[in-house]
């Protein structure tokens, strides 16, 4: 692109156009990029990413407008960050993603956080073969994707990492949103077999969130209650999620593990998702 033409993009912070290799284990300005990290849990993990110092690549499938509070955080933290819009619908832009990334900015990702996602309110008696393809795709053949072009990318000598984002529910499934569930549960298949196969060049972990960032579906007085139904009688921050990606992005001696954010919930089984009960 010569310097007359404007970028089709602008981002709030520059990127460097010359950046050395990661050559330390855990060097102090890593780039992380994070999947559906302009707004809601992906925007909070972002901001959290950029506060610890890290460089941002902003995916989003149709744009990344960023969340108010994520935008002030990147110009407060003077965060070099980029956008960059692939719709997961078709897996195969996802692959090419990583690549995207490494030649805007000079390098390929350190960190990859997996968390874009959709879901619908689908169950057994009402799922459609188009509704079970649809999540797959976005929720776990397009991770899929991303792992493979993020662990074949040439890369430095550095530590890389991997954290997919899970939900609680995938330790007692119920028949709600069967197919967001579905594909939830083959994204932690692939994180367990990616540490396998990726060890000792990538680390892969997971995150599972329980109810943290509530829809316009749930009231105060509901989400009050589903509360008390935790065995810790709390839901969780979303910052507490966030946390939970930036512990396992210095975790240089573990792969293949989950950690539950979640107040306990995985440990209790639910009939219904939790905007069903309480009301």
């Amino acid at each position: 692109m010569s310097e007359a033409q404007e970028p089709p993009y602008r981002p709030l912070g520059k990127v460097r156009t010359a950046v050395e290799p990661v050559g330390a284990p855990l060097a102090p300005k890593r780039l992380a990029l994070v999947t559906g990290g302009h707004r809601r849990l992906g925007g909070v993990i972002a901001g959290a990413l950029a506060r610890a110092g890290h460089s941002l690549a902003i995916h989003g499938s149709h744009d990344t407008r960023l969340d108010s509070h994520l935008a002030l955080t990147f110009e407060e933290e003077a965060t070099e960050w980029e956008g960059f819009v692939v719709d997961f619908a078709d897996p195969e832009g996802a692959e090419e993603l990583v690549a995207r990334v490494a030649e805007r900015f000079g390098r390929p990702p350190d960190i990859l956080v997996n968390s874009a996602a959709i879901f619908g309110q689908d169950r057994m008696e009402t799922v459609s073969a188009d509704d079970l393809m649809r999540h797959y795709a976005v929720n776990c053949a397009a991770p899929a994707m991303l792992t493979k072009a993020f662990a074949t990318i040439p890369a430095g000598v550095g530590d890389r990492c991997i954290i997919n984002i899970l939900d609680q529910r995938i330790d007692h499934p119920h028949a709600d949103q069967l197919a967001y569930t579905l594909s939830k549960v083959a994204l932690a298949g692939l994180t367990r077999t990616a540490a396998h196969s990726l060890a000792p060049r990538v680390r892969v972990n997971a995150v599972a969130p329980g109810l943290t960032i509530a829809t316009a579906d749930y009231d105060p007085a509901q989400m009050e209650r589903l509360a008390d139904l935790m065995p810790l009688e709390r839901l969780p921050q979303a910052d507490q999620i966030a946390q939970a990606v930036l512990y396992l992005t210095e975790a240089t001696a573990t792969t293949g593990q989950t950690l539950y954010v979640d107040g306990g919930a995985h440990l209790k089984s639910y009939d219904r998702d939790f905007v069903h009960l309480c009301r």
